[in-house]
């Protein structure tokens, strides 16, 4: 259903105020306008396979839920297996004959992604999505197995070498990363990968890693099309995560009344992991609608800062 011309007005007032866009508010108020793009059909993904990165908590166990109330079987990706087969068992009590896996891996550490891409591959050989949730906020500049700042290995690098090692199972398949709107204030520091200069900030590393996810996915989404594998990211909006809890506590103490739960959070990213037709390619996307990916010109990335970043990406990730 096309939306109106008010109801994109009304949508884009709502994004650019950021607090009434990204809290409960603009989710509720986006819900009743004209337009809002229908829900994916019950059972919509019965008999397909679905991967959730960071399965443990948060958006990810929302994730979980609701790809397996729409039928699929969900593959939980964990660093922490006790803590993982806690929340396997908590989702398998409230639904019964849902098909649930649990894997262990450290995103951040790219011989363990590429490890367990193997194993993943020789067991599922047919790959419906991915939908990179894991994240890391270290509070200290910390480095992962590597070498790489740990906030790039989780978000982009440990995502694009499992993608990347997972393409046959995920042949015609769509891939979803998990972003921040957070992404808005940083520019694409395609000269700083590593964090090496200035006074290491834990949020501002974070937005960084989002803010290379976004500018990526486009030169992803070209580089797996003949694959057939479409790539979105999206941002949750203001969700009471832990990574808020944690890290934002006077954040989350200001806005609390008005932060989102987990199940709105990741509405999302199972939207888009289970939406028909699949969304286009490198796209960005929040409350399911494609959003821009700057809205001031500082940082607005250039083609140069982006040809940079990619040969860091594809040289770090080892690709081709």
């Amino acid at each position: 259903m096309a939306r109106p011309l008010a109801a994109r007005l009304v949508d884009a007032a709502l994004d650019r105020s950021l607090v009434l866009g990204y809290t409960t508010i603009g989710l509720a108020v986006r819900r009743a306008l004209p337009g809002w793009p229908a829900d994916p059909l019950p059972r919509s993904l019965e008999g397909r396979h679905v991967l959730v990165t960071g399965a443990s908590s948060g958006l990810g166990v929302a994730t979980v839920e609701g790809l397996a109330d729409l039928g699929a079987t969900v593959h939980l990706l964990v660093r922490d297996e006790e803590k993982g087969r806690r929340v396997l068992d908590g989702v398998r009590a409230g639904r019964p004959g849902a098909g649930l896996r649990l894997w262990r891996c450290d995103v951040g550490d790219l011989d363990d992604v590429r490890r367990f891409a193997a194993d993943l591959a020789a067991e599922v050989p047919d790959l419906h999505a991915v939908v990179h949730n894991a994240g890391v906020m270290p509070p200290e500049r910390t480095e992962s197995p590597q070498g790489h700042e740990l906030s790039m290995a989780v978000h982009l690098l440990g995502p694009v070498v499992m993608t990347e090692a997972l393409l046959g199972p995920l042949a015609g398949g769509r891939v979803v990363l998990v972003s921040s709107g957070g992404m808005y204030g940083q520019p694409l520091r395609a000269d700083d990968p590593a964090y090496a200069t200035g006074d290491y900030s834990p949020t501002t590393a974070y937005a960084r890693s989002k803010r290379w996810q976004v500018e990526m996915a486009p030169l992803l989404g070209a580089r797996w099309a003949p694959d057939g594998v479409t790539v979105a990211t999206m941002h949750p909006g203001w969700a009471d995560t832990p990574g808020v809890r944690d890290s934002l506590p006077r954040f989350r103490a200001l806005m609390r009344p008005v932060l989102r739960d987990d199940a709105q959070g990741a509405d999302t990213s199972i939207w888009l992991a289970a939406c028909q037709p699949p969304p286009p390619t490198g796209r960005f996307w929040h409350d399911r609608v494609e959003r821009p990916t700057s809205l001031l010109p500082t940082t607005r990335a250039s083609e140069e800062d982006r040809s940079r970043a990619w040969a860091w990406l594809a040289g770090s990730a080892g690709l081709d």
